[in-house]
């Protein structure tokens, strides 16, 4: 692989809406990505937390699968990297273990960088795009996407923990969190994974087919309205939510943020990408 980017998330504390490793298996889907290895779950597991699951094949043969971390890579012909990609379940147990070896694994790779998507409950309303922050602990990253060092204190997840380990291994790395309204947190959330991709596509200045995301998100969106149009007091607490998001937002609607969303639609639209 060419300098890949790692694109990481992690199913449970830190995927509010599995947002966050719904993006990744949509990736992984819409590349075409091809899988590459796999973590010991005997290793980082707690069966009886996350327990393996049986389903059935083509064949009609009944398949054990087991919660773990399986990476997969993606070739991107038109760009100058590639991705390598991590979706798992969040360990139960050997945190630095584990960190360490998914570590191990990127500087194998030679990764230029290390991105991981998170999604958290927040007070903000779903008729609104949903925000996405970004923060790294990297100052040249930091002063070249405009970002802001994480200035939050208290119990972390996975995630917290991966970026500490590869800070510490030298590799850049920054985090991305979409807020999903807590109102509706249960999964799926389309419209947290759109948001999601959609800043994948900016910093990573590629094009991500999303086939039928948005309007997934949009109907998502819909369900939501007649849920919240069937209780007025829901109705009314969202109506705050918009306002507040508003009135914070309006400095927003600027020549920089249209502009944003143009590139990104020329870019789909211009140079469409192909599967790898």
């Amino acid at each position: 692989m060419r300098h890949p980017v790692v694109l990481a998330a992690f199913e449970g504390w830190n995927d509010a809406g599995e947002a966050a490793s719904t993006a990744i298996a949509h990736l992984h889907r819409v590349f075409d990505a091809t899988e590459l290895a796999e973590f010991d779950p005997e290793e980082y597991h707690d069966f009886q937390v996350n327990r393996p699951t049986v389903h059935f094949d083509e064949d009609g043969h009944r398949q054990l699968t087991w919660p773990t971390t399986r990476l997969s890579y993606v070739r991107l012909p038109d760009a100058p990297r590639d991705l390598l990609l991590v979706r798992g379940v969040e360990p139960s147990m050997r945190w630095r273990t584990y960190t360490q070896e998914l570590v191990q694994h990127a500087q194998a790779h030679d990764a230029s960088l290390v991105l991981t998507l998170g999604a958290l409950l927040a007070d903000v309303p779903h008729t609104r795009p949903l925000p996405v922050t970004g923060s790294t602990d990297d100052t040249e990253l930091a002063g070249r996407l405009a970002l802001e060092p994480s200035r939050y204190e208290g119990p972390t997840g996975i995630v917290g923990v991966v970026q500490d380990a590869v800070a510490r291994a030298g590799i850049p790395s920054l985090s991305l969190w979409a807020s999903v309204p807590h109102y509706v947190g249960q999964p799926p959330s389309p419209k947290g994974t759109l948001a999601l991709l959609h800043r994948v596509e900016e910093l990573l200045e590629v094009a991500i087919p999303l086939e039928d995301l948005p309007e997934d998100a949009r109907a998502w969106e819909r369900g939501v309205d007649e849920l919240a149009g069937e209780d007025a007091e829901i109705a009314e607490y969202v109506q705050q939510l918009e306002q507040a998001k508003d009135t914070a937002e309006l400095p927003e609607a600027t020549g920089d943020a249209i502009a944003r969303e143009f590139e990104r639609y020329l870019r789909r639209r211009e140079d469409p990408p192909r599967r790898g």
